[in-house]
């Protein structure tokens, strides 16, 4: 009782810190303006609804693309249904609020307990879902007493989550609740295990299955292709200035190679400090780069958002950002053209990661001059390029139907119902 009560004011207070944030912080402003009358405009929505619901909740823009997938291949198994789609965070409900998949998409509400009642009353989901890691006491609580089935997928625990501590007991409580899990890995399947929860399975992560969709049918970006045409070319992921800097000796002494650098950011400041380090070679934003002049540069700059993905195609090799400081990005999205990933020294909690570096796809470095000479090899020896790349496609292929298990189990508990 008394963990329910600090929870519970614990999410009052941090809805009250974000109105006094909104003041100053942009994405503390889009938290809450969000979420004024939304409620009331979800009534409005399902006023007169008389369909099944399925509910997706995804954290943000990360757990939307392991929640794609299933989404997708939900809404083509089971027509007579609507889908809501919520988002915790403003990166993810931002950039994919007209996701045309979803019948809507909204913020969730906070998590206090009217919020949760007066939002699972008024959508009435048959089931919900919630990706990877997200547990809300009051939606939980609520979605029992509808009757609601409760999946969770591409999860993923570790031993020192507070679900699997002492004195966890009102965490545990929340994972009870649950009806079924599709765990990620044989670690989050056992310590559920240790809990005495039974319902679950072993699935794997549904990004595997949205990467393999990416790669059967990658968006054409005409200029990236006639800039990596007969050349050798190098992709850099969502880099951060650590990564630039490791990147510096490689991409200034390498003239062979073109690169195409998409960094996490793409504020005029951040790509400054990129063509400044990369001070010998040409570089050239794709927002000025034409078809007449593209062929004069040896590096194209990607400043815009959602092109990242598909320029992997053009690649002989990458350099996946993040894994200096910030939390390493998506390897998986150039694993599945089969390419070498080149990445940083601090990748423990990336579970792909550790794979691929164990099977020698992913190749980690820790400093620039490490960095020059794995990238040398990947440019000049051909055959450890491409057994190198071999790694990363198989071990993507190994990986691929989580999504099908998922929907093979709602088809069953939703012909059970009917």
């Amino acid at each position: 009782m008394i963990q329910e009560q600090l929870y519970n004011m614990g999410n009052v207070a941090f809805g009250g810190a974000m109105k006094i944030a909104s003041f100053l912080h942009p994405k503390a402003k889009l938290f809450i303006d969000g979420r004024k009358g939304l409620l009331s405009k979800i009534s409005s929505d399902f006023k007169n609804n008389t369909r099944p619901v399925a509910w997706f909740h995804c954290a943000s823009l990360g757990e939307f693309e392991q929640g794609r997938p299933v989404i997708e291949a939900f809404r083509t198994a089971f027509t007579d249904y609507l889908i809501v789609l919520t988002f915790y965070s403003p990166s993810g409900y931002e950039v994919q609020k007209e996701y045309d998949q979803a019948d809507f998409v909204y913020y969730l509400p906070i998590d206090t307990k009217s919020n949760a009642t007066k939002f699972v009353e008024t959508i009435q989901p048959k089931i919900a879902f919630f990706v990877k890691y997200e547990f809300w006491h009051n939606y939980l609580n609520a979605l029992k007493k509808n009757s609601s089935r409760i999946i969770s997928f591409s999860t993923i625990f570790r031993p020192d989550q507070a679900f699997f501590k002492k004195g966890g007991g009102f965490q545990q409580n929340m994972l009870k609740k649950f009806d079924f899990f599709f765990t990620q890995d044989q670690r989050s399947f056992d310590l559920l295990s240790q809990i005495n929860i039974n319902c679950k399975e072993i699935a794997g992560d549904t990004r595997f299955d949205r990467v393999a969709e990416i790669c059967a049918s990658p968006k054409q970006i005409p200029l990236a292709q006639q800039f990596s045409e007969g050349n050798q070319v190098a992709v850099v992921g969502s880099s951060w200035p650590l990564d630039i800097e490791a990147l510096s000796k490689s991409v200034n002494s390498i003239s062979s190679l073109k690169w195409i650098i998409a960094p996490h950011e793409i504020s005029d400041k951040k790509i400054q400090f990129i063509i400044d380090t990369f001070f010998s070679r040409k570089c050239i934003r794709y927002s000025k780069a034409t078809t007449e002049n593209i062929n004069q540069y040896d590096i194209l700059i990607i400043d815009n958002i959602g092109m990242l993905s598909s320029l992997y195609q053009f690649a002989d090799f990458a350099y996946v950002g993040g894994a200096f400081k910030e939390g390493l990005h998506n390897i998986l999205e150039p694993a599945t053209f089969g390419i070498p990933i080149v990445i940083g020294a601090e990748f423990s909690k990336f579970i792909e990661a550790i794979a691929l570096v164990e099977r020698k796809g992913v190749l980690s470095i820790q400093s620039s001059e490490e960095c020059l000479s794995i990238i040398k090899k990947l440019v000049d020896d051909v055959e450890f390029r491409t057994t190198t790349g071999r790694i990363t496609k198989q071990y993507v292929n190994e990986n691929l139907g989580s999504t099908e298990k998922i929907i093979s189990y709602c088809q069953k508990i939703i012909s059970e119902n009917q």
